[in-house]
């Protein structure tokens, strides 16, 4: 299968969240001295993170409950974000003393621009279900007991893609991210080719 479901769900846990974040701070106590060295642990944990982005399949995140910090990174991460309209999510590195360093700002600003996501970092503040419809971080918010049905048709959806051309496309617009108008013409025409090569049996 081309696509995966990654179904995250995470629920409030009975203390702060201040509490909740230093506990998983403890991880790092044995931070390298050396500089380089810390900057090679901290990449090892974001390469975990990219995994979901990085490869050639699809992946959709289930987000019930509260999303936070590395949560929201984890689903972030995914193509695809479907959530409960109990779910909430809050970047709350920066309200510890931290930066979010798991590969999110990058998808975040995409999703929400520069300045909302200084506003939602900097503040650590939750932002709902519906707040999260709007800025284009969720794809789809339904009740919780709906969850299983409606990502189920969304997958069924993305699966009715032919793979080739649903791999392909992934990967052409993850390059409009990124490059300038005339290149993504470019590579557009060279992801074409050899699907059209394929439908004539050329």
């Amino acid at each position: 299968s081309h696509f995966e479901i990654h179904a995250y769900a995470a629920h409030p846990a009975h203390g702060g969240d201040a509490d909740r974040v230093r506990r998983g701070v403890d991880r790092w106590l044995d931070l390298p001295a050396d500089d380089d060295q810390a900057a090679d642990l901290i990449a090892e944990f974001q390469r975990a993170f990219t995994w979901w982005h990085d490869r050639d399949v699809l992946t959709v995140a289930v987000v019930q409950g509260a999303a936070v910090g590395a949560g929201f990174q984890l689903a972030l991460a995914c193509d695809l974000r479907v959530c409960s309209t109990a779910a909430r999510c809050s970047m709350r590195e920066t309200s510890l003393g931290l930066v979010p360093d798991l590969a999110g700002t990058h998808p975040l600003v995409r999703a929400v621009g520069y300045g909302r996501a200084v506003e939602m970092c900097v503040t650590g503040r939750w932002v709902g279900a519906d707040e999260a419809l709007g800025l284009g971080l969720a794809s789809a918010v339904v009740e919780a007991d709906d969850l299983d049905e409606t990502v189920g048709d969304l997958v069924a959806a993305l699966l009715a893609a032919p793979e080739s051309a649903a791999r392909a496309t992934k990967a052409v617009l993850r390059s409009a991210l990124t490059a300038d108008p005339v290149a993504q013409r470019e590579v557009e025409r060279r992801a074409q080719i050899p699907l059209l090569r394929g439908l004539l049996g050329s």
